[in-house]
């Protein structure tokens, strides 16, 4: 801090003090925080940190920004600075905050890694006959048959699914309801399932389509456990996660049909954005797609 003025040195000082002693922060966390007001703190000279307006912060922000400080770092610097003011208003040295209302840019999405083909049939392919093996294997293959997400197939109804019209009836987001077709695997192993489920010892009337052994809705945690248990039993060397296979799902449809629409529908996403962002599709894939295919789209040479 030697650089730093007089009274930016005293303030970060006793936040320290409070960081450790009062908040019992980590260390690390600690000079984490130290470390992005003292970037801060150089580049408002000759201007006292804790008498920085907003306007100066942001001057700041956007400098940083410009030097190519990632989203994340500069969103880890605003939550030093904002933490930094609020001790500064309880100590009754300011009265406002000006970081309050300052934003950071906003973080890439990132996406998790799919699986290939090859990856998921091998985690498929689990043997056993237990009623807890059947069961797991009914849920990940629906997982990956249809591209749930984890709370819409935990919350499915053994009602749910319409083995006649191969297909499951959906609960999303904003209690949207949607049809999704289920691939004939998922439906024999879920078959399978259901055949065994009662041998359960407590499963009763429960009309919950995936239940645990006390005879309960499985939870969410609990797919989530089983899921990365098999990934570990089946040597993969990836985590396995219900959303992994969701992604999987999506990325090998997109792959074999070209068709962003109905993977957008079958995802159950609201905006066609949405869908574009989580296959990792980009703005000029999509739009050699347009102006290869829509009539008044193509250009002349």
């Amino acid at each position: 801090m030697a650089s730093l003025d007089s009274s930016t040195t005293k303030a970060m000082s006793e936040f320290q003090r409070y960081l450790s002693a009062e908040r019992q922060l980590s260390n690390h966390t600690v000079r984490n925080y130290l470390f992005e007001l003292e970037r801060v703190g150089n580049l408002l000279l000759p201007t006292s940190l804790p008498q920085a307006d907003r306007q100066q912060l942001q001057a700041v922000i956007a400098k940083l920004h410009r030097q190519g400080l990632s989203p994340k770092s500069l969103a880890l610097s605003l939550s030093a600075l904002k933490q930094f003011y609020r001790f500064l208003i309880a100590q009754g040295e300011l009265n406002q905050n000006p970081a309050a209302l300052i934003n950071a840019p906003k973080q890439a999405k990132t996406l998790p890694k799919n699986m290939d083909v090859d990856a998921v049939s091998h985690l498929l392919s689990i043997d056993g006959d237990d009623p807890l093996t059947l069961r797991d294997k009914a849920l990940m293959e629906l997982f990956y048959s249809s591209g749930l997400r984890l709370a819409e197939l935990a919350q499915l109804n053994c009602h749910d699914i319409e083995f006649a019209a191969k297909q499951v009836k959906v609960l999303g987001k904003g209690d949207k309801h949607r049809i999704v077709p289920i691939g004939n695997q998922a439906l024999a192993a879920i078959r399978q399932w259901l055949a065994c489920r009662h041998q359960l010892p407590n499963v009763g009337a429960d009309e919950a389509l995936f239940t645990s052994q006390q005879g309960k809705r499985l939870s969410h945690r609990s797919i989530q456990a089983r899921i990365n248990k098999w990934g570990q039993s089946q040597g993969l060397s990836v985590k396995v996660h219900p959303h992994k296979l969701r992604h999987s799902f999506a990325t090998h449809m997109l792959e074999a049909s070209q068709d962003l629409r109905a993977v957008q529908e079958l995802l159950g996403h609201e905006n066609l954005s949405t869908t574009q962002i989580y296959t990792s599709l980009d703005f000029q894939h999509l739009a050699k797609v347009y102006d290869g295919a829509h009539p008044r789209a193509k250009r002349r040479k």
